[in-house]
């Protein structure tokens, strides 16, 4: 991927030289990193996250406070291009984008949502419209997800952005209304949904910053496609797990997933991204 220009987004809180009442949302990219650590180091979930906890929460930031300025001024990049593409298809559709804060840190620090933590992988606070990211994940993207280059690290990006379009759309408030009505079996059905659209996002975000902010090729594509293959719940229920358990998934099936991404970077259509009510991914 080579970016064309462009500038750089102000709208970053960077605690990263610092240490220290919602729904969590960004799963697709977030949560599910837990599982993947777990996976990999072949132990208990409920034992590895007590132990990233406890060391996050005594660890002290790196004696180096630039160490990650690269990552940190490409993030920059990316929101700054998130913000143009949506900025310009909210006012085609008569409506104002209002740009999220991204916050920068490492280790662990708060959030409307609770605490951040690295083992939680980026998310996004509905509580207080920001998008969170330590820029470790970036490593674990490349050395565990097999994911790595600049245009997998902006799907992740574009994703947690894609839940922020939701809330601003009214998308997330009607589906977290849902949560009082149903069972958590129900409820994961609409959650898989909800993050099938935020993939969707970020490819309709990739269609427009085409020629614009970037210039992507299909290596590039097939970086982000393997990220979202990565983390489909089926994946990560086969590999934690030795069994897939349909009912248990909130992210989608990596099929689903790479679906839904692709579609939203070839059409760039948001009339296109009616996840909870399409079922052309059924079979996947």
């Amino acid at each position: 991927m080579r970016w064309l220009g462009g500038r750089e987004s102000d709208n970053v809180d960077d605690r990263r030289g610092s240490g220290g009442g919602g729904l969590i949302v960004g799963g697709g990219i977030g949560t599910v990193v837990i599982a993947v650590i777990v996976m990999l180091l072949g132990g208990d979930p409920s034992e590895v996250l007590n132990q990233r906890s406890a060391n996050q929460a005594t660890s002290q930031a790196p004696s180096d406070p630039q160490a990650d300025d690269e990552a940190a001024h490409f993030t920059r990049k990316v929101l700054a291009s998130t913000e143009d593409v949506w900025t310009k298809l909210f006012a085609e559709q008569g409506s104002q984008y209002r740009k999220p804060v991204l916050v920068m840190f490492r280790g662990v620090t708060s959030s409307g949502c609770g605490t951040a933590q690295e083992a939680m992988g980026p998310f996004y606070c509905p509580v207080d419209q920001k998008v969170y990211i330590d820029l470790s994940f970036y490593d674990e993207l490349a050395k565990r997800f097999q994911a790595p280059g600049d245009f997998a690290m902006s799907y992740v990006v574009a994703h947690e952005i894609g839940h922020h379009v939701q809330k601003l759309l009214g998308i997330m408030d009607k589906t977290d209304a849902l949560r009082q009505r149903m069972s958590e079996r129900e409820y994961n059905r609409v959650s898989v949904r909800l993050e099938l659209q935020a993939d969707f996002f970020a490819g309709v975000w990739a269609h427009h910053a085409q020629g614009q902010s970037i210039s992507i090729d299909e290596n590039d594509v097939e970086s982000a496609l393997t990220a979202a293959n990565a983390i489909g719940d089926d994946k990560i229920q086969e590999e934690t797990q030795g069994r897939v358990v349909p009912d248990a998934f909130t992210h989608g099936t990596s099929a689903q997933r790479v679906y839904w991404f692709k579609k939203g970077l070839k059409t760039g259509d948001l009339t296109q991204g009616d996840t909870f009510n399409s079922r052309e991914d059924a079979n996947l």
